[in-house]
């Protein structure tokens, strides 16, 4: 074997040596049926790989999910990404990715396509009037189920928590913030722990990727402008999905005012009821802004850092689970991402909740969420009945 093979890890005992066909059937089914959010698309892919076909061993499948976590990026998808090298390389990692994420990406292409052309139709307008709050109680619910998650009963985290809040609520660069947060609480923990770590963890991508959108962004859009945007993007979205709600916010609405906060719900709903990973909703984006070649270019630029980052981190996937510092900046990224949703989620609120008959479509909404198991898409599809029948 030359040096430079990738090593693959063999599969669990007993299991048989698996394909990079059989990889890509598995991948491909689930891009296509996987609805419910980056949950549910690791409860799947943990029974599909490990229980069923006995791919990975299950303490392999969990440091495997931890790395996913820990590093920046959609984690469902960098899960897949990493089960797709473990199990045949380098051809596995991209077949394994490209497989999860393309049934989505073509579906919310024309999803988009639709909504270019047809938008203005009463009947499409009644369906996002009562779409949009229902996507309010989604974001409320995700931050009322991570928070306790992320903040761990820690009075250092409540405290970033609550200073992200206001340096966002100011006007503060999303990456900032992020950043700010991770390495305050790296440096708080690693001044009291004697372990070793990934000092710095992250910090060069994110800066130079920040300081290169910045840039692009002086020019006329271009698809330059927009691949730059959304490789930023990809590569410092941390923890929920729904994260990416307040970069898109941050750069396209504020800043390069290339869509309006209607639209930008519309594309965070469009995600919600399509399967595959959440951020597909670069996919809408893309075309709502720059149609087809802005589709791709989008698609490509905010899952390329996913794809580079797993090839990068998987050797050293054990010495991340370990590392004190990485796990602090994690946690640190973690609760300043739930600060950034919190605060974009009050704004887009004036935009979705503009009657009483949409405050009680949140409301209802929320309790739903919080008191069932009912799959997103499904509240989804029922809040838009919902408006086509108020108009």
């Amino acid at each position: 074997m030359a040096d430079d093979a990738p090593v693959v890890a063999p599969p669990a005992e007993g299991a048989p040596p698996s394909s990079l066909s059989q990889v890509a059937l598995l991948f491909l089914r689930l891009g296509v049926t996987a609805f419910g959010g980056p949950a549910a698309h690791i409860a799947i892919m943990e029974n599909e790989v490990v229980r069923r076909r006995r791919w990975l061993a299950a303490d392999r499948f969990l440091d495997l999910l931890g790395a996913a976590n820990l590093i920046p990026g959609p984690s469902s998808s960098e899960l897949a990404i990493y089960i797709g090298y473990e199990q045949a390389g380098w051809q596995g990692l991209v077949v394994a990715g490209s497989c999860f994420i393309l049934p989505a990406a073509l579906l919310t292409a024309v999803i988009a396509r639709a909504y270019v052309r047809h938008g203005a139709l009463p009947q499409v307008g009644g369906a996002l009037y009562g779409i949009k709050p229902a996507v309010i109680a989604l974001v409320v619910q995700a931050l009322w189920r991570l928070a306790p998650k992320a903040i761990k009963r820690s009075k250092l985290l409540g405290a970033l928590g609550i200073l992200a809040c206001i340096a966002s609520a100011m006007g503060l660069d999303p990456v900032l913030v992020l950043v700010g947060a991770g390495v305050a609480c790296a440096a708080v923990r690693g001044a009291t722990s004697n372990g070793s770590g990934a000092r710095g963890f992250g910090a060069p991508i994110v800066t130079g990727l920040a300081g290169g959108a910045a840039t692009a962004a002086l020019n006329p859009v271009s698809l330059l402008t927009l691949f730059l945007t959304f490789l930023k993007f990809g590569a410092v979205v941390f923890g929920s999905g729904y994260v990416l709600l307040a970069f898109i916010h941050a750069d396209l609405v504020d800043r390069l005012h290339w869509l309006t906060e209607s639209q930008l719900l519309d594309a965070i709903a469009v995600g919600q009821v399509t399967p595959g990973p959440v951020f597909t909703t670069a996919t809408f984006v893309g075309y709502v802004v720059a149609g087809g070649w802005g589709a791709v270019v989008a698609t490509v630029a905010i899952f390329l850092p996913g794809f580079l980052v797993v090839a990068a981190t998987r050797p050293f996937v054990a010495f991340l689970r370990r590392s004190s510092t990485a796990a602090g900046f994690l946690d640190g990224v973690n609760v300043a991402s739930l600060s950034l949703m919190a605060v974009v989620t009050w704004q887009l609120m004036r935009t979705a909740v503009v009657d009483p008959t949409t405050a009680v479509i949140v409301i209802a909404s929320v309790l739903v969420l919080v008191t069932t198991r009912l799959n997103s898409a499904w509240l989804i599809i029922a809040s838009g009945l919902i408006g086509v029948l108020r108009v």
